[in-house]
């Protein structure tokens, strides 16, 4: 664990209807859900009531690169909302590749019992754990912050 910063993360999984938030605690044991923001004009201000409420040292968005990790549709979408929500608050933005992070959440509540539509309300919650567990053990492994700073969105 050398290198390893010491603090709360969120997680955040950016969707076209819903975003999912996840949390960690201070020493990045463990990642669990907080709560699904619907995607509207008010997502930014919750996203920032949820950062001050929790005050961390970052927040992990998830950036949605296609497998051979090329941007796609949603990948500009996500550097914005990064970029419009670092702007929003204090504490740093980092974009982390998120590739699978949703399928792996729908085998997750799969293996779980859970049916697709009957997971529908909180798989972009457990999307937002995967992204932040594995933002979390990249640090943990290399010992250097996963992803890039989220920048300044064009106009």
């Amino acid at each position: 664990m050398t290198g390893f910063r010491r603090g709360v993360r969120l997680g955040v999984d950016v969707g076209k209807a819903r975003i999912g938030v996840a949390r960690c605690d201070p020493d990045g044991m463990l990642a669990v859900p907080v709560e699904t923001v619907p995607r509207d004009e008010r997502s930014i201000v919750r996203l920032v009531e949820l950062a001050g409420e929790y005050e961390p040292l970052e927040i992990i968005v998830g950036l949605p690169l296609n497998m051979r990790g090329e941007d796609t549709l949603s990948t500009a979408d996500a550097r914005e909302f990064a970029a419009q929500l670092a702007a929003a608050q204090d504490a740093p933005v980092r974009l982390v590749d998120e590739r699978l992070s949703t399928v792996s959440a729908h085998s997750a509540l799969r293996q779980s019992g859970r049916t697709q539509k009957g997971s529908r309300s909180i798989v972009d919650q457990v999307a937002a754990v995967v992204l932040l567990q594995h933002a979390i053990d990249s640090e943990k492994r290399t010992g250097a912050a996963a992803g890039d700073p989220a920048g300044i969105p064009e106009e």
